[in-house]
């Protein structure tokens, strides 16, 4: 019922290229939606980075968490995470249910799994809606579900 609803969300708040993308992403209902990567990670965190901007979100930083491992002399396969943002989605969203500021700004992150597939995720806006209980922002909600969908789509394009 919630993948239906997500993708019913999707649909209505975005082109068909998300709403593609969505449907073929992985939402095993944990609240991360996860599209798989043609590329390794450092190269979709570049194209991630490049959309973003392209986009006008800013990108506050970018976290390369097997770069901090090897600091302490443990090893980790790539896994990066972006975090990034705009005031004028972000806040509407916090005036509706304010706690919801607890998972923005916006995040997704990129790591290669035990196989060697890249893949992207990011917190799904449909799960944060029941996370926190918020109420009156569907519109903006399906907005930012398009918005991550086109953004993930963008970067995992071959």
């Amino acid at each position: 019922m919630i993948k239906k609803l997500i993708v019913a969300a999707i649909i209505a708040g975005s082109t068909a290229l998300a709403a593609t993308t969505v449907q073929a992403a992985d939402m095993s209902g944990d609240g991360m939606v996860t599209v798989k990567s043609p590329h390794d990670v450092a190269t979709t965190v570049e194209k991630l980075v490049a959309v973003l901007g392209s986009k006008g979100m800013n990108v506050f930083a970018t976290i390369d968490h097997a770069a901090g491992a090897k600091k302490a002399d443990m090893d980790l396969r790539p896994t990066t995470l972006v975090l990034f943002g705009n005031p004028k989605v972000g806040t509407p969203l916090m005036l509706c249910s304010q706690s919801i500021a607890i998972d923005l700004p916006q995040k997704m992150l990129a790591w290669q799994d035990e196989d060697g597939n890249v893949h992207l995720g990011y917190n799904d806006p449909i799960y944060l809606k029941g996370r926190h209980k918020t109420e009156g922002c569907d519109e903006v909600l399906g907005k930012v579900s398009g918005a991550l969908a086109n953004f993930a789509a963008a970067a995992t394009k071959p």
